[in-house]
């Protein structure tokens, strides 16, 4: 009975949390420099009214906008829970350990030597800098006798981001494409448009679904790796696999809106305080869970100043901040 009830309950709470990412996209939707009826927004939603100017505006400028931040949020948020379940290590999150810095710099040096480059070319740039990142922390965080902790990664982290902000603002003064650089990497969804979106939505989704398919054996793995492999799970394989997933939703996102730390770090750790451990169920809560986080800064970006606009990497840093400072003053353990 108690077998049966827990599928009842997961599915109720993916649909409130479904409900809940509904109610703020509308919101966001609504809400901004130019309010939006009802009306409005269905008609935006619904493709009609295209000979209605504000509409059309509307639905070119802020429709692609808020559907970058719901794949941007996901895309963070997944990649933060599995980077905490691979590590143990509750402060691991993309823009803490060097993927985003990583990133950065390459999208810095393509900037500068191929500034023809089409989107998907930069993309493409951004995979293989957050990669960099992402293996220069693990490598250096490693060497060491006794393997990962949590606060040799996080120091290595720090010290390869800071090198790697170093290199990319070294490249965009020496090649004068610093405003350029800025534009791509100021972490805001200003001028995103659907090419952006249609470009990052395929790379976010799959790597999405691919991390779902492996949250089980995510959870052995972030219990205990022996026990893992005890039960036939291949680590190295699942590993890789998943180290992949991160590097391609890091990777993206960046692409789209630059720098974005904490929310990675912060939304899988709400997500297994309100709906429990198991990856079976944190990857997809992050994945609408940080998604909903998102399009709440992004509003909130918006609105406050309205019409001028707070960076939502500021609203992010503001809410992000006194939460890291509280994981690590409750004690960093293993996950």
């Amino acid at each position: 009975m108690s077998g049966s009830r827990k599928p009842k309950s997961f599915a109720l709470k993916i649909i409130i949390s479904l409900a809940a990412l509904a109610a703020m996209f509308a919101l966001a939707m609504l809400l901004g420099a130019k309010d939006v009826s009802l009306r409005e927004l269905w008609l935006i939603l619904a493709n009609q009214g295209g000979d209605n100017d504000k509409i059309a505006m509307l639905r070119e400028i802020r429709y692609p906008r808020e559907v970058a931040a719901v794949l941007v949020g996901a895309a963070l948020a997944v990649a933060g829970a599995i980077m905490q379940g691979l590590t143990r290590n509750p402060l691991a999150d993309p823009g803490l350990l060097g993927l985003t810095a990583g990133a950065n710099a390459s999208l810095a040096l393509a900037i500068a030597v191929l500034p023809e480059m089409n989107y998907v070319g930069i993309m493409l740039v951004c995979f293989i800098g957050a990669a960099l990142g992402m293996f220069l922390v693990i490598g250096i965080g490693s060497v060491r006798k006794g393997g990962m902790s949590p606060f040799r990664i996080v120091l290595a982290g720090s010290a390869v981001s800071a090198f790697l902000y170093a290199v990319s603002d070294g490249i965009s003064l020496l090649s004068k494409t610093s405003k350029d650089v800025t534009m791509w990497t100021s972490g805001g969804l200003i001028g995103t448009t659907w090419g952006q979106v249609q470009a990052m939505s395929p790379v976010i989704v799959v790597a999405i679904l691919v991390a779902m398919t492996m949250s089980k054996s995510l959870t052995i793995l972030s219990l205990n790796e022996e026990a893992a492999v005890g039960l036939g799970i291949r680590k190295a394989y699942v590993k890789t696999v998943l180290y992949i997933m991160i590097i391609l939703l890091a990777g993206a996102s960046v692409a789209l809106v630059g720098n974005m730390a904490f929310i990675g770090m912060m939304i899988p750790h709400i997500v297994r305080a309100l709906f429990g451990t198991d990856y079976r169920a944190v990857i997809p809560m992050s994945a609408i869970w940080g998604a909903t986080f998102m399009l709440m800064a992004d509003t909130l970006g918006r609105t406050l100043y309205a019409p001028f606009e707070t960076p939502v990497v500021a609203i992010m840093a503001i809410l992000g901040l006194p939460f890291f400072l509280f994981v690590v003053r409750k004690g960093v353990k293993t996950l």
